[in-house]
Protein backbone atom coordinates (compact mmCIF):
# COMPACT_ATOMS: atom_id res chain seq x y z
CA UNK A 1 0.00 0.00 0.00
CA UNK A 2 1.63 3.43 -0.98
CA UNK A 3 1.87 5.82 2.19
CA UNK A 4 2.15 9.06 -0.27
CA UNK A 5 -0.24 11.75 -0.94
CA UNK A 6 1.38 13.21 -3.89
CA UNK A 7 2.94 10.42 -6.51
CA UNK A 8 6.32 11.76 -9.15
CA UNK A 9 6.48 9.76 -12.35
CA UNK A 10 9.98 10.54 -13.60
CA UNK A 11 13.42 9.37 -14.68
CA UNK A 12 16.52 8.54 -12.49
CA UNK A 13 19.63 9.78 -13.92
CA UNK A 14 23.14 9.23 -12.43
CA UNK A 15 24.93 12.77 -13.05
CA UNK A 16 28.83 12.39 -13.84
CA UNK A 17 29.95 16.13 -13.33
CA UNK A 18 32.99 18.19 -14.03
CA UNK A 19 33.84 21.30 -12.55
CA UNK A 20 36.70 23.15 -13.88
CA UNK A 21 38.68 25.16 -11.75
CA UNK A 22 39.64 27.67 -13.87
CA UNK A 23 38.30 29.24 -17.38
CA UNK A 24 36.75 26.30 -19.27
CA UNK A 25 38.21 25.73 -22.71
CA UNK A 26 36.82 23.06 -25.17
CA UNK A 27 39.79 22.13 -26.78
CA UNK A 28 42.06 22.08 -24.41
CA UNK A 29 42.81 20.26 -20.92
CA UNK A 30 40.95 21.36 -17.84
CA UNK A 31 41.71 20.92 -14.50
CA UNK A 32 38.95 20.51 -11.69
CA UNK A 33 37.00 18.46 -10.06
CA UNK A 34 34.50 15.14 -11.00
CA UNK A 35 31.51 14.12 -9.47
CA UNK A 36 29.21 11.15 -8.89
CA UNK A 37 26.03 12.55 -7.94
CA UNK A 38 22.25 11.25 -8.07
CA UNK A 39 19.74 13.28 -10.69
CA UNK A 40 17.19 12.90 -12.97
CA UNK A 41 14.12 15.48 -13.20
CA UNK A 42 11.96 12.98 -11.73
CA UNK A 43 14.14 12.01 -8.93
CA UNK A 44 14.92 15.32 -8.05
CA UNK A 45 11.78 16.73 -7.53
CA UNK A 46 10.70 13.51 -5.58
CA UNK A 47 13.82 14.23 -3.03
CA UNK A 48 12.77 17.71 -2.91
CA UNK A 49 9.48 17.71 -1.74
CA UNK A 50 10.61 14.73 1.11
CA UNK A 51 12.70 17.34 2.03
CA UNK A 52 9.99 19.99 2.06
CA UNK A 53 7.75 17.41 3.98
CA UNK A 54 5.56 16.06 1.75
CA UNK A 55 4.21 12.59 1.56
CA UNK A 56 5.80 11.74 -1.37
CA UNK A 57 5.87 8.37 -4.16
CA UNK A 58 7.90 7.58 -6.53
CA UNK A 59 7.08 5.92 -9.55
CA UNK A 60 10.30 4.94 -11.92
CA UNK A 61 13.49 2.56 -12.15
CA UNK A 62 16.97 1.60 -11.10
CA UNK A 63 19.96 -0.78 -12.25
CA UNK A 64 20.09 -3.93 -10.23
CA UNK A 65 23.38 -2.33 -8.88
CA UNK A 66 25.12 -0.84 -6.62
CA UNK A 67 24.53 2.45 -8.03
CA UNK A 68 21.02 1.80 -7.89
CA UNK A 69 20.58 0.72 -4.75
CA UNK A 70 22.50 4.18 -3.58
CA UNK A 71 19.83 5.73 -5.07
CA UNK A 72 16.76 3.62 -3.39
CA UNK A 73 18.41 4.11 0.14
CA UNK A 74 18.71 7.65 -0.23
CA UNK A 75 15.43 8.59 -1.47
CA UNK A 76 13.93 5.77 1.29
CA UNK A 77 15.89 8.06 3.54
CA UNK A 78 14.77 11.21 2.72
CA UNK A 79 10.75 9.40 3.46
CA UNK A 80 10.24 8.73 -0.37
CA UNK A 81 7.79 6.27 -0.85
CA UNK A 82 9.85 3.81 -3.56
CA UNK A 83 7.85 1.01 -3.56
CA UNK A 84 7.21 0.89 -7.06
CA UNK A 85 10.72 1.77 -8.39
CA UNK A 86 11.84 -1.27 -10.09
CA UNK A 87 15.44 -3.15 -10.60
CA UNK A 88 16.08 -4.35 -13.84
CA UNK A 89 19.31 -5.72 -15.01
CA UNK A 90 20.28 -2.74 -17.55
CA UNK A 91 19.03 0.23 -18.19
CA UNK A 92 17.15 1.03 -15.58
CA UNK A 93 18.64 4.31 -14.68
CA UNK A 94 19.61 6.82 -17.60
CA UNK A 95 23.12 8.47 -17.20
CA UNK A 96 24.38 12.27 -17.55
CA UNK A 97 27.97 13.66 -18.44
CA UNK A 98 27.70 17.15 -17.61
CA UNK A 99 30.53 19.62 -18.02
CA UNK A 100 30.12 22.41 -15.47
CA UNK A 101 32.70 25.89 -16.25
CA UNK A 102 34.49 27.93 -13.95
CA UNK A 103 30.96 30.01 -13.42
CA UNK A 104 29.10 26.48 -12.45
CA UNK A 105 27.25 26.96 -15.64
CA UNK A 106 26.34 24.27 -18.23
CA UNK A 107 29.38 24.04 -20.90
CA UNK A 108 29.02 20.76 -22.39
CA UNK A 109 26.33 17.39 -21.55
CA UNK A 110 25.75 14.13 -23.35
CA UNK A 111 23.02 12.16 -22.09
CA UNK A 112 22.13 8.03 -22.36
CA UNK A 113 18.25 7.49 -21.69
CA UNK A 114 17.27 4.75 -19.77
CA UNK A 115 15.02 1.90 -21.22
CA UNK A 116 11.52 3.75 -21.01
CA UNK A 117 9.59 0.25 -21.14
CA UNK A 118 10.25 -0.67 -18.02
CA UNK A 119 7.86 1.92 -16.51
CA UNK A 120 5.42 1.33 -19.38
CA UNK A 121 4.68 -1.69 -17.71
CA UNK A 122 4.65 -0.52 -14.38
CA UNK A 123 1.73 2.03 -15.94
CA UNK A 124 0.29 -1.06 -17.45
CA UNK A 125 0.31 -3.38 -14.53
CA UNK A 126 -0.25 -0.65 -11.44
CA UNK A 127 -1.27 2.63 -13.08
CA UNK A 128 -4.61 2.68 -12.05
CA UNK A 129 -4.23 1.96 -8.74
CA UNK A 130 -1.70 4.20 -8.06
CA UNK A 131 -3.65 7.28 -9.24
CA UNK A 132 -6.74 6.12 -7.76
CA UNK A 133 -4.68 6.09 -4.39
CA UNK A 134 -2.72 9.30 -5.27
CA UNK A 135 -4.07 12.97 -3.97
CA UNK A 136 -1.90 14.80 -6.38
CA UNK A 137 0.36 13.57 -9.63
CA UNK A 138 3.60 15.02 -10.71
CA UNK A 139 4.73 14.16 -13.99
CA UNK A 140 7.74 14.54 -16.02
CA UNK A 141 5.95 15.49 -19.47
CA UNK A 142 8.71 14.16 -21.82
CA UNK A 143 8.40 9.97 -21.31
CA UNK A 144 6.81 8.93 -23.72
CA UNK A 145 4.04 9.19 -25.84
CA UNK A 146 2.43 5.92 -23.93
CA UNK A 147 3.32 7.11 -20.32
CA UNK A 148 1.86 10.28 -20.79
CA UNK A 149 -1.07 10.28 -22.26
CA UNK A 150 -2.12 6.91 -20.66
CA UNK A 151 -1.43 9.10 -16.89
CA UNK A 152 -3.37 12.24 -17.90
CA UNK A 153 -6.21 9.58 -19.08
CA UNK A 154 -6.44 8.36 -15.32
CA UNK A 155 -5.95 11.67 -13.67
CA UNK A 156 -8.83 12.95 -15.30
CA UNK A 157 -10.85 9.91 -14.90
CA UNK A 158 -10.32 9.65 -11.01
CA UNK A 159 -10.17 13.89 -11.14
CA UNK A 160 -5.96 14.27 -9.63
CA UNK A 161 -4.72 17.27 -10.00
CA UNK A 162 -1.41 17.18 -12.23
CA UNK A 163 1.45 19.73 -12.22
CA UNK A 164 3.74 18.63 -15.30
CA UNK A 165 7.28 19.63 -15.63
CA UNK A 166 9.54 18.86 -18.80
CA UNK A 167 12.45 16.96 -19.68
CA UNK A 168 12.68 17.34 -22.97
CA UNK A 169 10.09 19.03 -24.80
CA UNK A 170 9.87 16.20 -27.47
CA UNK A 171 6.54 14.81 -26.34
CA UNK A 172 4.80 18.07 -25.66
CA UNK A 173 5.61 19.28 -28.82
CA UNK A 174 3.86 16.22 -30.54
CA UNK A 175 1.10 16.62 -28.27
CA UNK A 176 0.22 19.63 -26.69
CA UNK A 177 -3.01 19.26 -25.88
CA UNK A 178 -1.12 17.61 -22.87
CA UNK A 179 -1.05 20.77 -21.44
CA UNK A 180 -4.95 21.49 -21.57
CA UNK A 181 -5.29 18.51 -18.92
CA UNK A 182 -2.84 20.30 -16.29
CA UNK A 183 -3.08 21.98 -13.13
CA UNK A 184 -0.28 23.78 -13.78
CA UNK A 185 2.90 23.67 -16.03
CA UNK A 186 6.37 25.16 -15.31
CA UNK A 187 9.29 25.65 -18.55
CA UNK A 188 11.58 28.18 -18.69
CA UNK A 189 12.48 30.39 -21.33
CA UNK A 190 13.77 27.96 -23.94
CA UNK A 191 11.45 25.38 -23.65
CA UNK A 192 8.70 28.63 -23.79
CA UNK A 193 9.88 29.42 -27.16
CA UNK A 194 9.99 26.21 -28.42
CA UNK A 195 6.13 26.19 -27.16
CA UNK A 196 5.23 29.26 -28.62
CA UNK A 197 7.39 28.90 -31.78
CA UNK A 198 9.24 31.73 -31.64
CA UNK A 199 11.76 33.59 -29.99
CA UNK A 200 10.58 34.16 -26.25
CA UNK A 201 10.99 37.74 -24.81
CA UNK A 202 13.07 36.64 -21.15
CA UNK A 203 14.53 40.36 -21.63
CA UNK A 204 11.14 41.65 -21.77
CA UNK A 205 8.73 40.85 -18.75
CA UNK A 206 5.80 42.31 -19.32
CA UNK A 207 5.60 41.27 -23.20
CA UNK A 208 6.73 37.81 -21.89
CA UNK A 209 3.85 37.81 -19.35
CA UNK A 210 1.38 38.87 -22.17
CA UNK A 211 2.22 35.61 -24.20
CA UNK A 212 2.25 33.18 -21.29
CA UNK A 213 -1.83 34.59 -20.66
CA UNK A 214 -2.60 34.37 -23.94
CA UNK A 215 -1.54 30.53 -24.47
CA UNK A 216 -3.26 29.81 -21.04
CA UNK A 217 -6.38 31.58 -21.99
CA UNK A 218 -6.33 30.06 -25.60
CA UNK A 219 -4.63 26.57 -25.62
CA UNK A 220 -2.92 26.13 -22.24
CA UNK A 221 -3.45 24.22 -18.59
CA UNK A 222 -5.30 26.23 -15.70
CA UNK A 223 -1.62 27.75 -14.86
CA UNK A 224 1.73 28.53 -16.03
CA UNK A 225 4.86 29.62 -15.08
CA UNK A 226 7.69 30.31 -17.33
CA UNK A 227 11.78 30.86 -15.41
CA UNK A 228 13.36 33.10 -16.88
CA UNK A 229 16.77 32.48 -15.77
CA UNK A 230 18.80 35.17 -13.31
CA UNK A 231 15.88 37.56 -14.85
CA UNK A 232 13.10 35.98 -12.43
CA UNK A 233 9.88 34.62 -13.88
CA UNK A 234 6.31 34.90 -14.89
CA UNK A 235 2.84 33.31 -14.23
CA UNK A 236 -0.64 33.28 -15.27
CA UNK A 237 -3.21 31.79 -13.63
CA UNK A 238 -6.38 31.66 -15.68
CA UNK A 239 -8.99 30.96 -12.92
CA UNK A 240 -7.53 33.71 -10.72
CA UNK A 241 -7.17 36.04 -13.52
CA UNK A 242 -3.56 36.53 -11.44
CA UNK A 243 -0.73 36.93 -13.44
CA UNK A 244 2.45 38.53 -12.33
CA UNK A 245 6.53 38.54 -12.37
CA UNK A 246 8.85 37.76 -9.78
CA UNK A 247 12.34 38.58 -9.96
CA UNK A 248 15.38 35.79 -9.24
CA UNK A 249 17.16 36.02 -6.07
CA UNK A 250 20.47 37.17 -6.75
CA UNK A 251 23.19 34.28 -5.66
CA UNK A 252 26.67 33.00 -5.45
CA UNK A 253 26.35 30.09 -7.98
CA UNK A 254 28.12 26.71 -7.57
CA UNK A 255 25.99 24.67 -9.93
CA UNK A 256 23.08 25.98 -11.70
CA UNK A 257 21.78 22.33 -13.11
CA UNK A 258 19.71 21.45 -10.60
CA UNK A 259 17.95 24.96 -10.48
CA UNK A 260 14.68 24.24 -13.13
CA UNK A 261 13.84 20.87 -11.00
CA UNK A 262 14.01 22.90 -7.58
CA UNK A 263 12.05 26.12 -8.81
CA UNK A 264 9.10 23.49 -9.49
CA UNK A 265 9.32 21.36 -6.75
CA UNK A 266 9.23 24.30 -4.22
CA UNK A 267 6.29 25.77 -6.86
CA UNK A 268 4.39 22.94 -6.94
CA UNK A 269 4.91 21.88 -3.17
CA UNK A 270 2.78 25.09 -2.19
CA UNK A 271 0.34 24.96 -4.71
CA UNK A 272 -0.60 21.33 -3.11
CA UNK A 273 -0.79 23.28 0.43
CA UNK A 274 -2.91 25.82 -1.01
CA UNK A 275 -0.81 28.74 -1.60
CA UNK A 276 -1.77 31.13 -4.80
CA UNK A 277 0.30 30.98 -7.58
CA UNK A 278 2.08 34.12 -7.35
CA UNK A 279 2.96 32.86 -3.51
CA UNK A 280 4.14 29.29 -4.76
CA UNK A 281 6.38 31.06 -7.94
CA UNK A 282 8.27 32.94 -4.81
CA UNK A 283 8.79 30.10 -2.50
CA UNK A 284 10.04 27.98 -6.18
CA UNK A 285 12.34 31.03 -6.58
CA UNK A 286 13.79 30.54 -2.84
CA UNK A 287 14.10 26.96 -3.32
CA UNK A 288 16.11 27.26 -6.61
CA UNK A 289 17.77 29.91 -5.30
CA UNK A 290 19.45 27.71 -2.31
CA UNK A 291 19.81 24.75 -4.22
CA UNK A 292 22.46 26.18 -7.34
CA UNK A 293 24.80 27.11 -4.34
CA UNK A 294 26.03 23.36 -3.69
CA UNK A 295 27.58 21.23 -6.34
CA UNK A 296 23.87 18.89 -6.24
CA UNK A 297 20.52 18.88 -7.82
CA UNK A 298 19.26 18.77 -4.63
CA UNK A 299 20.43 20.60 -1.16
CA UNK A 300 19.23 19.23 2.36
CA UNK A 301 18.21 20.00 4.75
CA UNK A 302 17.17 23.24 3.84
CA UNK A 303 18.71 26.71 5.36
CA UNK A 304 15.78 27.24 6.98
CA UNK A 305 11.96 26.72 6.22
CA UNK A 306 10.75 27.25 3.33
CA UNK A 307 6.67 27.94 4.17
Amino acid sequence: MMSADTVVFGTVFMDCKGFAAYRYDPLGRNVGSVRFIHGGVGRNVAENLASLGERAAFVSSVDDSGLGGEVLSRLSGEGVDVSHVRRAPSAGMGLWLAVMDERGELAASISQMPDLSIMEDIIREEGEDIVRGARNIILELDLNDFISSRLLELAKRYSKKVYGITGNMEVVLRNRHFLAELECYICNETEAGRLFECEFPADEPERALCMVERYVRERGPRSMVVTLGERGSVYYDAFSADGGFVPAIPTVVADSSGAGDAFFSGAAAAMIRGFSLAEAVGYGTRLASWTIQVAEPTRHPLPQPLF
